[in-house]
């Protein structure tokens, strides 16, 4: 479990922001924090997960269960990565 919410939050990472500095800025951690997470798979706390969650809530059901909705909104960072590539070749 530890190291499937730390490849989430790194998939995450990936999708919506430049690097780790970006992120942790963003959710206000330390990027160490961050990079200790992604590299030994450590558990992240809950409160980082809930400003995970709020500056991204289209991926808290992903992120907490891994099931997605996208009629509600609920989408995965593979989604928004092929969205935001073909709004790339289209526009």
């Amino acid at each position: 479990m530890s190291s499937e919410l730390a490849t989430k939050l790194r998939l995450i990472r990936e999708a919506e922001t430049s690097g780790r500095a970006e992120f942790s800025a963003r959710i206000g951690i330390a990027k160490k924090t961050l990079e200790g997470i992604e590299q030994t798979g450590r558990v992240p706390r809950g409160d980082l997960l809930e400003k995970v969650c709020q500056e991204w809530p289209k991926y808290t059901l992903w992120l907490m269960t891994g099931e997605i909705i996208p009629d509600a909104g609920q989408i995965s960072p593979e989604i928004e990565k092929a969205r935001s590539e073909n709004s790339l070749k289209t526009g």
